[in-house]
């Protein structure tokens, strides 16, 4: 074999690719044949492709959760400056990759006036130049969309999604159509909150627009959605109050919640979660061409990092983003 790699790891009792095929998302037909092989190993090339060879450990996990989480708005203030708020996205962001977070959608919002929103911005733009995980960046501002692409065209900002909370007294149906089509003609991926705590429609509204994803819509029945042909996908939803850095505990909560399988939360976090933010050609599945984002478990079977609510801290062993590992967890524990 040719030494023309960044990273080797033989000998894993499983290879979970999620998908083989160039999937950019998967629906409940797809997800029963959910990519896994048996005894193998995986080669990260040194250009971000991945290939697998044989035979042979540990499970390989590719994973790319998503969603609507947002790292940034456990503490922004107006009265924060950037350093302030750099270091405290960069810490919540390690607590994240800790728990196996490669990629990651972080929000302005709560800013309440433009500054505040462009600072905060910029704080995740500087997060993203920085830190090794995998960044998708999103205006949750709803207001001041032409001062957004004075410094989008600049190239001071990368903004990659348009986000607007759709909800009773915030913003209404016709507000939100506005906001959200003025992002998609700066480019931006329409990726909002609809129908939280009300019924508003907004799942027609994303449908007409073209939205890649729709959050909350008001207790959402994902078995119902799965058996409709749906795309699910899972996240965090991290904010001031819901303070969850583990994708693990969410895929976990989605099976007994919501009864969805396994295999189902697993595709959910990663290549449909990538999907929903526009990442699913380089992000969500161990493939060639993409990322070599993964996770390697001290355990027999993938299962367990849903299974053992709370336990993926004795589980996994190494988070590994563009080939390079970027968690060395040594207090793993065996079954």
């Amino acid at each position: 074999m040719s030494r023309n790699y960044r990273l080797l790891v033989k000998n894993a009792k499983q290879v979970v690719l999620i998908c083989n095929n160039g999937e950019k998302f998967m629906t409940k037909h797809e997800i029963l044949n959910l990519c896994v092989i048996e005894n193998g190993s995986i080669v990260i090339g040194r250009v971000g492709g991945c290939s697998h060879s044989s035979p042979g450990g540990r499970l390989l996990h590719g994973r790319a959760p998503g969603g609507g989480g947002d790292p940034l708005h456990g503490g922004a203030h107006p009265g924060c400056g950037p350093p302030e708020l750099l270091s405290s996205l960069s810490s919540r962001l390690l607590r994240m990759q800790r728990a196996g977070t490669t990629l990651v959608e972080c929000k302005s919002g709560y800013g309440l006036d433009l500054h505040t929103e462009l600072k905060m911005l910029q704080v995740i733009e500087e997060a993203r130049n920085t830190l090794p995980i995998n960044i998708s960046s999103t205006y949750c501002g709803a207001h001041a969309v032409p001062k957004l692409k004075e410094q989008m065209s600049a190239g001071t900002l990368r903004v990659d999604n348009i986000d607007v909370f759709c909800e009773e007294g915030v913003f209404d149906l016709s507000s939100t159509r506005r906001i959200l089509q003025a992002g998609k003609d700066l480019g931006l991926n329409i990726n909002f909150h609809g129908d939280e705590l009300h019924p508003m429609n907004s799942a027609q509204l994303g449908a007409e627009l073209g939205a890649s994803a729709i959050s909350h819509l008001e207790e959402p029945r994902a078995r119902d959605m799965l058996e409709a042909g749906v795309i699910v996908a899972l996240g965090s939803d991290f904010n001031p109050n819901a303070y969850c850095c583990s994708m693990p505990i969410v895929m976990h909560l989605a099976c007994v919640n919501m009864r969805m399988s396994m295999p189902e939360a697993l595709a959910a976090a990663t290549i449909n979660a990538a999907y929903a933010l526009g990442c699913s050609h380089t992000h969500g599945s161990l493939e060639v061409n993409k990322h070599g984002d993964l996770l390697v478990l001290n355990t027999t079977r993938w299962e367990h990092l849903i299974y053992q609510l709370g336990g993926h801290q004795e589980l996994i062993r190494y988070v590994i983003i563009k080939g390079n590992i970027v968690v060395d967890n040594d207090k793993t524990l065996d079954l």
